[in-house]
């Protein structure tokens, strides 16, 4: 793996954070816990997804499909924590959704 593939990682991992750290701030979410788990959850989910997606075919339903698997997983991890499914979607559903909205607003900006 090459500087730049880690460059690209290592960006759209901490992009990735931060927004959703963001989203879970504008929902109103005020435990520590969760920010963290948030954090570390991105770390197990974003790199190996985009690791992935670096090295096959990248097309939308690939990229779609990968993402709900990510929506899933977090959705359960934060669930093992605050205990409230319906809270555990809301939060997994918009942080993924709007930090792929994002990335896809970047990627269309380096056209």
């Amino acid at each position: 793996m090459d500087r730049t593939m880690i460059y690209l990682l290592t960006g759209a991992l901490l992009s990735t954070i931060v927004i959703e750290c963001g989203v879970l701030l504008l929902l109103g979410e005020k435990r520590r816990r969760v920010y963290l788990l948030s954090a570390v959850v991105n770390v197990v989910t974003n790199l190996p997804l985009n690791l992935y997606l670096m090295f096959v075919r990248n097309t939308w339903p690939v990229l779609l499909f990968g993402e709900a698997m990510v929506v899933v997983f977090e959705a359960a991890v934060y669930y093992g924590l605050i205990r409230n499914m319906r809270q555990a979607l809301v939060y997994s559903l918009l942080c993924n959704a709007i930090s792929f909205l994002v990335g896809v607003l970047i990627q269309l900006m380096r056209v």
